[in-house]
């Protein structure tokens, strides 16, 4: 079955080719990659950010050789498999052009009617399989905000820990409207590691649950779990959470955060890895900044003069930031050369 659709129509589960104004004031001059080719063509699997990577050095910076603007975003330019790109070479700074030969008279991206089957959907910036299921599921709130929700009391045939299909007792102000939940393990404080302040508080998700019984306590039945649920963990109503528009694009102030969580408790991950830093909208942060992850520099002895020294700080890899809070951003790990801990700098790319 085929349907016809306009390349420049925002699809409601990818992240869309979009483009930002001016993301510093200064910029460093657009490089190719040493073996960019001349021409590609779009295949399935493919993501823009990959795809970028063939073309340039910093893969991020694919929305300024498009060309486009902030005021495209609503309309952006939907590349899909079978499509082919190309590298023209001929202006001051290189520029990608889609199913145009370089050199045409006006070559540059169009609306267009194309007809697609129902299975062929536009390329996504990232792989968004690794961030998908942060994107409606709140991982930072309030401490006292999460203590309002209902909290498990008790569970089927007094079991330690539950899991699909199983039974769980809850008490609290229920919803009966609301049927679908999804359970959280009690919020633990995120700190900044340079002031020792807490920042927020950061929820695990564990699981879904169904209600299927009013009544004080009410029954949910256990739908699914990402690890054992027990007694005190909370339920918040499941919400369907649209997926943004991403952007990438560098911030236009200085920034100086930390990774202060890595998702799920463990001390480091690789590339898309989600990680928390210190630093949000108070910062300046915002929806598709690109940062960039350093090593931070050990301090050494002089063994000449005895005095400290502050190593450099080597970079890692980097983040593109999905969703940001007011003194906390989530980002997932586009590259990196090793492992990303925390405690690593997060600066301008």
């Amino acid at each position: 079955m085929f349907k016809k659709s306009i390349t420049w129509v925002i699809g409601c589960t990818v992240w869309v080719l979009a483009a930002t104004a001016s993301a510093s004031p200064q910029r460093d001059p657009i490089q190719l990659a040493p073996d960019a080719p001349d021409r590609y063509t779009v295949v399935r699997g493919d993501t823009l950010w990959d795809i970028s990577g063939r073309f340039l050095r910093s893969p991020w910076r694919w929305p300024e050789v498009w060309q486009l603007n902030r005021t495209q975003i609503a309309n952006p330019h939907l590349i899909y498999p079978g499509d082919t790109i190309f590298l023209d070479r001929s202006g001051p700074e290189p520029r990608l052009l889609l199913n145009r030969p370089i050199g045409e008279p006006g070559a540059q991206l169009q609306p267009q009617i194309r007809v697609e089957s129902e299975d062929q959907v536009a390329l996504t910036t990232v792989d968004l399989s690794a961030i998908q299921v942060f994107l409606n599921r709140p991982l930072i709130v309030q401490q006292a905000e999460l203590a309002r929700h209902p909290r498990i009391i008790g569970t089927q045939d007094n079991r330690v820990y539950l899991s699909r299909g199983d039974l769980a007792y809850v008490r609290g102000t229920i919803d009966e409207k609301v049927r679908e939940w999804h359970i959280y393990r009690p919020a633990r404080p995120l700190t900044d590691p340079k002031t020792r302040q807490t920042l927020a508080w950061e929820t695990l998700y564990v699981g879904t649950a169904r209600l299927e019984r009013t009544g004080d306590p009410a029954t949910y039945r256990i739908e699914s779990n990402t690890e054992e649920i027990s007694e005190g963990d909370r339920l918040m109503p499941a919400q369907n959470s649209p997926v943004p528009r991403v952007a990438p694009h560098a911030p236009e102030q200085a920034i100086d955060a930390r990774i202060v969580s890595v998702y799920r408790g463990v001390d480091q991950v690789g590339k898309l890895g989600v990680v928390a830093i210190s630093g949000g909208t108070r910062d300046g942060l915002e929806l598709g900044h690109v940062l960039r992850v350093e090593t931070p520099g050990r301090e050494v002895i002089d063994r000449e003069t005895q005095e400290r020294v502050q190593l450099p700080s080597e970079p890692l890899g980097q983040l593109l930031l999905f969703r940001v809070f007011d003194r906390i951003a989530y980002g997932l790990v586009v590259s990196a050369a090793g492992p990303v801990s925390l405690g690593a700098r997060v600066t301008n790319p």
